[in-house]
């Protein structure tokens, strides 16, 4: 199943916080409504209303449920099927089969596990999986670790090898890829490296926790004005040849032709 984020800037948002949600839809490219870390257990009930309640654009929402094996999953099934949404992003999504659990929709798995990153190939296979995303801190406990990053901010190893398996495994099958959370809020400049990185790696979109996060993603995701007026020409230049040509200096061949066209295609979904 083929899909593309509406833009590169996906929010989460608290669902028993139904006074945030037009905000949130109208501050990113899509709302993630989150039923699952963002609430307290005992507020669940109350989230899972306010879900019902408030409709969104489901076009432009993603509802985010708990794990298959947690007693959760089935009430928010319910939930979701009170709802036009057809968008759901599956917490610690570990196999195929969780996937199928939500077959006749579209998913967005979340490997946050080290199981799930290990068998994020599969899970990127399976019928019903529209986009991969991974998560450091899940992992984190997964491993029993202390922390997701180094002392100087960046992330760890394991964290670096998680997320170039999630993207592998996601652009392998066709898949999206979605890039984590930037925890600290005030890290403008942190995140503005990471969502660059992503960017420039082959993610389409990276998960934002803050409104503030939402223009620094954009941002970096847009191709600068120099890789415009490349693209640009590297087309222009095209029609007239046949072949490999040179442009600029630089061998031009079929796959820096298509990379020129996916830069061009690329600032087309970022001004829609």
């Amino acid at each position: 199943m083929s899909w593309t984020p509406l833009g590169p800037a996906l929010l989460f948002c608290p669902a028993d916080r139904p006074d945030r949600f037009a905000k949130a839809a109208a501050a990113a490219d899509m709302v993630i409504l989150d039923l699952e870390d963002g609430v307290n257990a005992s507020d669940r009930a109350v989230a899972r209303r306010a879900v019902i309640d408030n409709l969104l654009d489901p076009v432009r929402t993603i509802l985010r449920v708990n794990p298959v094996d947690s007693a959760d999953f089935a009430l928010d099934l319910v939930t979701l099927d009170q709802t036009p949404y057809s968008l759901v992003m599956l917490a610690k999504t570990e196999s195929r089969e969780h996937v199928d659990a939500l077959a006749g929709r579209g998913v967005i798995a979340l490997c946050e596990t080290a199981k799930g990153v290990l068998e994020s190939t599969s899970i990127a296979a399976a019928e019903s999986t529209i986009a991969l995303m991974w998560g450091a801190e899940d992992l984190l406990v997964s491993l029993g670790g202390r922390s997701s990053r180094n002392e100087s901010g960046h992330y760890r190893d394991y964290a670096r090898h998680a997320r170039s398996q999630v993207l592998l495994s996601a652009r392998a099958h066709g898949r999206a890829a979605i890039d984590a959370i930037h925890l600290e809020i005030a890290d403008v400049e942190g995140l503005r490296e990471e969502a660059h990185d992503a960017a420039a790696s082959g993610f389409c979109a990276t998960a934002c926790i803050h409104p503030s996060q939402v223009g620094v993603v954009r941002a970096a995701y847009r191709p600068t004005d120099e890789e415009i007026a490349w693209a640009s020409g590297v087309i222009r230049a095209a029609k007239n040849e046949r072949g490999v040509f040179r442009y600029e200096g630089r061998m031009i061949d079929a796959p820096l032709l298509r990379h020129a066209e996916q830069i061009l295609s690329g600032v087309g979904r970022l001004e829609d």
